[in-house]
């Protein structure tokens, strides 16, 4: 393997995608929900420098181009899976979850049967959207995580009238309690109408591999 500075970046992304789950066995929460985001973002990041890093100074490999979209499935895999298991287990949640998941198993198989002639299953732009697509809606997922445990450290201990009180306006709210609720609504809100939109972009891409691959099974 060329230890060029992109394959770096990638191999980093595909050690960072496990580091996720790592983050709340070992921290508590909302620590854990930062570092998993923080973990995240940065990992989304390098996936879109190794890319162009490696365009622009012809270090494409086939090691990289090999593990990238590895990395980007284990990176989304792996969040997805950490968010619905600390979720309340909403079906607007597990839904689209499931969908690009499924997907992402159903695209490898394919990917592994053809073998030689997978070459055909090339990555189009609107593939590039979906991932696009799930790397900010996983992220925006995170945010609603550390808003929630926030607010929930806010108003522990608190009557829940006073947290009314504060709420509808009533009371002066020095805790913050107003921003941190708001917070958590449109990051699940926003998080969720991003992930549904990757989950039909999955459904389209999805599609469209099968229907080209369609022709080797006949084949086969």
């Amino acid at each position: 393997m060329k230890w060029t500075i992109p394959n770096i970046l990638t191999v980093i992304r595909l050690l960072a995608a496990p580091g996720v789950a790592v983050m709340f066995l070992y921290f508590t929460r909302p620590y854990a929900d930062w570092f998993a985001l923080l973990l995240f973002v940065g990992a989304a990041v390098t996936d879109w420098f190794d890319g162009y890093l490696a365009r622009l100074w012809g270090q494409e490999t086939k090691i990289g181009t090999m593990l990238d979209p590895i990395a980007d499935k284990a990176m989304v895999v792996i969040a997805l899976m950490v968010i619905v298991g600390y979720s309340s287990m909403s079906p607007w949640l597990v839904l689209p979850a499931t969908v690009i998941l499924f997907r992402e198993v159903f695209v490898s198989g394919l990917r592994e049967y053809l073998g030689d002639t997978a070459g055909t299953l090339k990555v189009t732009k609107l593939a590039k959207w979906k991932t696009t697509f799930q790397m900010v809606a996983i992220a925006t997922l995170f945010s609603q995580g550390v808003f929630e445990h926030y607010f929930g450290m806010s108003i522990q201990g608190m009557d829940q009238g006073i947290i009314a009180d504060i709420l509808e306006g009533r009371e002066e709210d020095i805790h913050g309690l107003g921003w941190k609720l708001r917070g958590m609504i449109w990051a699940g809100n926003v998080g969720l109408f991003l992930l549904w939109i990757a989950a039909l972009l999955t459904l389209i891409t999805g599609g469209d591999y099968f229907r080209k691959a369609l022709p080797h099974l006949k084949d086969g």
